[in-house]
């Protein structure tokens, strides 16, 4: 027997008759002999429509009140997933954030799980009862309710599943694992059996949607074993613990997961992309001690998070060019920003672009393997694809492209690898 905490995202619990075959899967997991709790999302499109009513009561609205709005998306959908399951016969009840509680800091509508206080709920798996949990929502030290951000669901489901002591965390998605990359640019990517923390973790931050970086990250941290499946799947389907999607594990795990007579694993996980950037390029920046400082704290005070960040060789002047990425929502308020401090700055000019792609290359055999960006930048430049800029971590590459280029780097990257599904299994 083990314990299993189930995640169900607003694709999942979009309408009574998809509810209803969450529950199915529940019980399933349930009759199976293990103890079940469960964290869902709001319906799918329930959480822009609570805050557009925010918007449209108060322009500037109270980020508390705000929470206690958007928080009731996620309570309807645990109540309606209890209720189905009651005439099901089974024994389930809700646990609202307050009601564990799940205690929470920082700020309201991006509050971090601190503590989760889980004996009651341990206490009531033991009797046999299906634990439904509204993801996304806490309480603050003042008692009042928090919200975690979009995505925020993720994130509770590990954080229940690390205070339960779980044996894994299941995220049911619309889509049955990892893969190597977009199956609907590639259609020979391949579904991942597993991937380590890391490497999830860096897919997430460069584009892949199957989880939130945060929810990835606090895996990690707490050792919990996550696992990504469909929730599209038929009634009589075979269970997951048969049929497993893509775990996220730890290294150790892996190492022990492809000893067991599978061929040596890829260099390269994956492929992810993403459009959400924009560029912005400061010219003629004095090339000095702290220019780099006056540009970078201002949108850091802003909460702006920056990513890719060139600076030029100087030039006779003693001046230089300084090119970075930012979030394409944050784009205005950047440029709004720094020309504000353009006098304390020194920069002459602003040019902003928001066409342009990230192409990263993710796996944790660049480790120890060379050649693995040498393999990219070949691949991108016998295509004419040219290179704006390029960032790189431990186990990632990063380029930055002309966004209508996006589909067909992907797609020459994920053939440079060896990526592709071979024909009998594509």
């Amino acid at each position: 027997m083990a314990r299993i905490v189930m995640k169900f995202g607003g694709t999942s619990m979009a309408g009574t008759e998809r509810i209803r075959r969450v529950a199915n899967i529940v019980r399933r997991q349930q009759a199976a002999g293990h103890e079940v709790a469960v964290v869902v999302s709001a319906m799918a499109g329930e959480t822009d429509r609570l805050v557009n009513f925010c918007r449209e009561a108060h322009a500037l609205y109270d980020p508390a009140e705000y929470d206690v709005v958007v928080a009731s998306g996620e309570q309807v959908t645990a109540g309606l997933l209890a209720l189905t399951l009651q005439s099901m016969g089974a024994k389930a009840r809700s646990w609202l954030g307050w009601q564990l509680p799940i205690n929470t800091i920082e700020a309201h509508a991006k509050a971090r799980v601190d503590t989760i206080d889980a004996p009651d709920l341990v206490a009531s798996l033991e009797r046999g009862e299906i634990a439904v949990i509204p993801g996304f929502q806490g309480v603050s030290a003042e008692g009042r309710i928090t919200t975690m951000g979009r995505g925020g669901s993720d994130t509770s489901a590990v954080a229940v599943a690390a205070a339960l002591n779980a044996d894994r965390c299941d995220i049911y998605t619309d889509v049955d694992g990892v893969y190597t990359t977009d199956p609907r640019i590639v259609a020979k990517a391949r579904k991942l059996k597993a991937v380590t923390y890391e490497e999830m973790l860096e897919l997430a931050s460069v584009g892949a949607k199957v989880l939130q970086t945060r929810s990835v990250g606090l895996a990690m941290k707490e050792g919990v074993r996550v696992q990504v499946l469909s929730s599209f799947i038929d009634d009589d389907a075979t269970p997951a613990d048969d049929l497993p999607g893509t775990m996220i594990v730890s290294d150790e795990e892996m190492e022990r997961i492809y000893e067991e007579g599978d061929m040596e694993r890829q260099h390269v996980t994956g492929i992810a992309h993403d459009k959400n950037e924009a560029k912005i390029i400061l010219t003629r920046v004095p090339d000095k001690p702290g220019a780099v400082a006056h540009i970078f704290s201002p949108l850091a005070d802003a909460s702006i998070n920056v990513d890719m960040i060139i600076q030029n060789v100087g030039r006779d002047k003693g001046e230089t060019d300084v090119t970075f990425t930012v979030p394409q929502t944050d784009l205005a308020r950047a440029q709004a920003l720094l020309e504000d401090r353009r006098g304390e700055i020194g920069f002459n000019r602003i040019i902003t672009d928001s066409k342009i792609a990230k192409i990263s290359v993710v796996g944790v055999g660049m480790k120890s393997h060379a050649g693995v960006a040498a393999t990219m930048f070949t691949a991108l430049s016998e295509r004419g694809i040219n290179i704006q800029a390029i960032s790189t971590s431990e186990i990632k590459v990063s380029v930055m492209i002309d966004e209508d280029e996006t589909e067909l780097a992907v797609r020459v990257l994920h053939t440079a690898y060896g990526l592709d599904a071979k024909d009998e299994a594509a």
